[in-house]
C-alpha cells in the first residue's frame, strides 16, 4: 500500500527534547513515548514514509522555537521531507529552519492571526514553503499553542489565504487531538468546499480505517498517538 505511505504523515511532538503526545492540546497531560526523537524519525524514514511532521511544543507555548538542536539532528538523520511547526513567529525563525537547517516546510498558525503582515512577508520570501496551520477548537481557530481562541471560523480563515503563495493547510480538530476517538470527516469535507489548495488532516485518528476514510477528502493525514499506542502498525501500511 505504497500510496498510504505518502498519505500518512507520522508526527513527532517534542517537549523538553523528548517525544510526547498531549491530550486535547493540554500541556499538563503530556505522555513521554521516546527519549530520543532522532531514533523514531529514522524508524519512520526506514519504513518508507515520505514526510514527517515535527512539532516543537515548547516553541508553540513560548512563542519561539525551543528545540532547534533536536530538529537539526532529525534533519541530518533522514532524507525524507520534514515539516516543522511550533513557535515560528519571526522571520528569523522561519529563515533558520528553512535555510540553515533545511526543513522542507514550516507550519505557521498563530502568526497568521496575530501579525498577518509579517506572515505575508514570510510567505512572500518563502513561497510554497509555508503550511498554514488551522487549529479548530469548539468551532473557532485556536492560537498560541491552542491556549487562546480567536473569532475566526476555520473555513473563512482558510479561504482568506487562498490567493497567497502558501503550500496549503494543516487542519487540526483540537477537540479530538490525542483522544483516539476516531476521525470525523465532516470538518474536512466542509473546508474543502472553501479552498482549492491541499489540506492535511489531524486529530483523533485511532486506526488505519480512519486514515483510509480521509483518502479522497484530504491530501494527507498527520498521525501521532495512534502510532505510539500501537493502534496502527506502520510495518503494515
Amino acid at each position: 500500500m505504497e500510496n498510504l505511505k505518502e498519505f500518512l504523515i507520522p508526527a513527532i511532538d517534542i517537549k523538553d527534547g523528548k517525544v510526547v503526545r498531549l491530550y486535547k492540546g493540554d500541556f499538563q497531560k503530556a505522555k513521554v513515548y521516546y527519549e530520543n526523537p532522532t531514533d523514531i524519525a529514522k524508524k519512520f524514514a526506514d519504513l518508507g514514509f515520505k514526510k514527517i511532521h515535527v512539532v516543537d511544543l515548547d516553541g508553540a507555548k513560548e512563542g519561539l522555537p525551543a528545540n532547534i538542536r533536536v530538529i537539526d539532528a532529525i534533519r541530518n538523520a533522514v532524507s525524507c521531507q520534514i515539516q516543522v511547526g511550533g513557535g515560528i513567529r519571526t522571520r528569523k525563525a522561519a529563515k533558520k529552519l528553512l535555510e540553515e537547517i533545511g526543513v522542507d516546510f514550516i507550519v505557521i498558525g498563530t502568526l497568521a492571526v496575530k501579525n498577518p503582515s509579517l506572515f505575508d512577508e514570510i510567505v512572500g520570501e518563502f513561497p510554497q514553503k509555508v503550511i498554514l496551520s488551522i487549529d479548530s477548537k469548539e468551532g473557532r481557530v485556536a492560537v498560541s499553542g491552542w491556549l487562546e481562541n480567536s473569532d475566526y471560523s476555520p473555513e473563512e480563515f482558510a479561504q482568506s489565504f487562498e490567493e497567497k503563495p502558501i503550500w496549503g493547510y494543516l487542519y487540526t480538530v483540537v477537540d479530538r487531538d490525542g483522544t483516539l476517538e476516531g476521525v470525523d470527516t465532516k470538518p474536512y469535507e466542509v473546508i474543502k468546499k472553501f479552498v482549492k489548495k491541499p489540506v492535511l488532516a489531524s486529530g483523533g485518528v485511532a486506526s488505519l480505517e480512519d486514515v483510509k476514510k480521509l483518502v479522497g477528502i484530504t491530501e494527507g493525514v498527520v498521525v501521532g498517538k495512534a502510532i505510539y499506542e500501537g493502534k496502527i502498525d506502520l510495518s503494515k501500511v
